[in-house]
């Protein structure tokens, strides 16, 4: 077996398939001297699907798109997207670059809403529907749980 420096490419191979294996994203390990890392990139593509809203005489108000519980929390209406995982939620692609969307965006089916990063992995969140962005429930860098009304499209 060729090695590589003290690099066994079978070593490598063999974590590499342990990854695939186990839909692990990255393992390292180290003995001595000698530490490697083995990661891959997986990019997740999550659509919600949401039930289309009934049909209205008048649009609704703002205010009545997310009325809080008795606990404080916004309830979802027929207009709101919730988050499909735990995670955190980043209203921008990077720090310095402006947000996806703001209130008033006009949004198409797929357009990026937002991104919510669990456990290293970036999952885009596409708008379900057409509309006009009328609310959003999360800042930058904020966490959120599975379900929680991250924004809404009337």
């Amino acid at each position: 077996m060729a090695k590589y420096g003290s690099i066994d490419p079978e070593l490598v191979r063999e974590l590499a398939n342990l990854l695939t294996q186990t839909d692990l994203t990255e393992i390292e390990i180290e003995q001595d001297d000698l530490r490697i890392r083995v990661a891959r990139n997986i990019t997740q593509h999550v659509s919600v699907p949401v039930a289309a809203p009934a049909p209205v005489a008048a649009p609704a108000p703002v205010a009545a798109a997310i009325a809080p519980d008795a606990g404080g929390k916004p309830v979802a209406s027929a207009g709101t997207v919730p988050s499909p995982m735990v995670g955190t939620a980043y209203r921008r692609p990077s720090p310095d670059a402006k947000p996806f969307v703001e209130i008033g965006s006009r949004v198409q089916v797929g357009d990026k809403l937002l991104l919510i990063e669990a456990m290293k992995t970036f999952n885009e969140i596409v708008a379900p529907r057409a509309g006009t962005v009328t609310a959003i429930h999360v800042d930058d860098g904020q966490p959120v749980e599975f379900g929680e009304p991250l924004l809404v499209i009337e």
